[in-house]
Parts: structure tokens; sequence; C-alpha cells
């Protein structure tokens, strides 16, 4: 007969072997299950996901702060459309405060989301980027650009907190090449080559039309008046250019001639204008004396004879001289240019 099972034994085999359940997950999976220092946020890419796998890193400036927690599927019944949500797992242990700590303190759900609208505000957005080239795989890039706006899709996932994305280079450079194609196919590419051509065949009759043929031997009629002119032009004005010279270098003479008589005249007109004030000085004082004796012989002499007459008639003579003497004392310069009118 077999042996009964002993309760307690089967409770103390399942309580170990839960135990060593839980430290396998605490040692193999790093106890991240379990750990508070873990932040978890969605972001919805636009771009193919291909190449992006569950555990693929997720990089800050070139350095890895965490890795991609989850990638699913989510159909938007309202709106018909597919959405790609991508969980990231961000370490806190691997960002820093801006005194050296590590930022590993746990924070509440309001704390987070401030924490996630200023850096966003900043311009924090989340982009596929390329691992390797042969392996094509993917990993997730958080960097700032501060001049893309921030696109939610403001849908709930896991209730985590959403980071805006941005298409990859390759997408936008397919964006923009659609967006011109688009506007390449709505020009109206028909209307435009039927009207180049009309333009042509219109082009093509007016240069056939008898106006352009006279037109064209006009110019040409006029470009022979304009070489026979050009000639003459060229023949009449060597001698012209010839006379011109001469010209210039007799106005030169005369420039020099003129500047020599200037000069003689300023070395010689000092001694002229001194010799010119001693006469009119010693005019002057005859004449004075002149005056002296008339008016005495006026005295001697009654108002009605005519030595009366002729004596005023010098008197008056004198007075004129000695005025020309006083004007020649302030003026002497008039020896030479005449009495100013």
């Amino acid at each position: 007969m077999s042996k009964p099972v002993n309760p307690a034994l089967i409770g103390g085999f399942s309580l170990g072997a839960l135990a060593l359940l839980v430290v396998a997950l605490l040692i193999f999976g790093g106890g991240q299950e379990f750990n508070a220092d873990k932040i978890r946020f969605v972001v919805y890419f636009d771009s193919s996901l291909n190449g992006l796998e569950v555990g693929a890193p997720v990089k800050m400036q070139g350095v890895k702060i965490g890795q991609v927690k989850d990638i699913a599927l989510q159909f938007d019944q309202q709106g018909g459309k597919i959405y790609k949500p991508v969980v990231l797992e961000i370490d806190r242990n691997n960002l820093n405060s801006s005194g050296g700590g590590t930022m590993s303190e746990e924070m509440s759900l309001e704390e987070r989301k401030a924490n996630r609208d200023q850096l966003v505000a900043l311009g924090m957005r989340a982009r596929l980027e390329t691992q390797s080239l042969l392996t094509g795989l993917l990993y997730v890039d958080l960097n700032f650009y501060p001049g893309k706006p921030p696109m939610f899709a403001n849908l709930e996932y896991q209730e985590l907190l959403e980071i805006p994305s941005l298409p990859t280079a390759t997408d936008e450079l397919r964006n923009t090449a659609e967006e011109v194609a688009q506007k390449l196919r709505a020009l109206p590419l028909d209307e435009i080559v039927q009207d180049f051509a009309d333009s042509l065949r219109e082009i093509k009759v007016l240069l056939a039309s008898e106006e352009v043929k006279k037109s064209q031997i006009a110019l040409a009629d006029t470009l022979v008046e304009l070489q026979k002119s050009t000639k003459t032009l060229n023949k009449n004005l060597e001698p012209i250019l010839l006379n011109a010279d001469k010209a210039i270098v007799n106005g030169n003479e005369l420039v020099k001639e003129t500047h020599a008589m200037v000069r003689e005249l300023q070395t010689s007109l000092p001694g002229l204008l001194s010799n010119s004030d001693k006469t009119m000085v010693a005019a002057t004082a005859a004449l004075r004396q002149a005056e002296t004796a008339l008016k005495q012989v006026d005295r001697a002499v009654g108002s009605d004879s005519a030595l009366t007459d002729t004596l005023n008639a010098v008197k008056q003579a004198a007075r004129a001289v000695r005025d020309l003497g006083d004007y020649l004392e302030r003026h002497p310069e008039a020896v030479l240019s005449g009495k100013n009118q």
C-alpha cells in the first residue's frame, strides 16, 4: 500500500518553488519590474517601425538612457486610423541633476507631467534613427528640436504620458518630394505645353514675314552707314586732336608768360608805389604852402578885383591837388589802375 501524501510537504515544496521563481526574476530580469527608478512614456510614430524591436536602445545626445519596452498597434475607430504606440522605459539612474546627483527619487504623476511639459517646451522630440546600415535595426533618439512644433496623438495608452515624435529624415525627404510632385501634378501641363507650342509657331510666322525681312535689310543698311560715319569721324578727328594739342601747348605758354609778367609787376610795384607816395607828399606840401600864400594875398586884395578871382581859381586848383594827394595816399594802386568810379 502507498503511503499517504503529506500536505505540509507539498505546501513547503510549492513555497520553495515560488521563492526560486522570484529570485530568478530578480537575478535574470534585473528587478526591472519592481524597480521604481523606471519611467515609462509612449510615443506614436507615423514612420514605419520595420527594424525597431523590443529592447532597442533609447538614447539622448548619443547616451543610452533606456530601452523600448513595448510595441503595439492601436486602432482609432472614430478616425479610422491605425496608430503605433511605442513604450519607452527610461532609467532615471542614467540621468543626473545639475548638481551631479542621480535623479532616482520617485516622482508623482503630476511632477512627471510637469517635467515632460518643460522638456517638450524646450523642443524635446522622439525620432527613429538607424543603428547600423547592415542590419537595418533602429533605435529611438530623444533630442531637442526647438523649431519643430509638437504633434500629439492625444490617445490613451496604459495611462502613460506621451512624448511627441518627428518623422525620420528619409520620411521628410519623401514627404517633400511628394509635395513637389503634387504641386507639379496640379499644374495644367497640357495647357502650358500647348501655349508654348503656339508661341513657337507665332514666332516662326513672324520671322518669315515680309516686315521682318525689310527690317533686317534696313538694319544692314544702317550698319553700313554707321560704319562709313565711323570712318569719316576717325579721319576728321585726327587733325582736330592735333590742333587741340597745339592749342593746349599755346595755352600753357601763355599762362607761363602771364605768370612771369605778374611776378615782374609784383617786383616793381613796391618801388613805384613808394616813389608815388613821396611825390604825392611833396606835392601836397607845396600846395599847402601855396594855399597859405594865397590866403595872405587874398587879405591884401579886395574882393572885387580880378586878382581875387584868379586867386580863388588857384585856391580851388590847390584844393583839388590836395584831394588827389589824399586819395593817392589812401589808394596808391590807382596810379596803375586809375580811379574807381
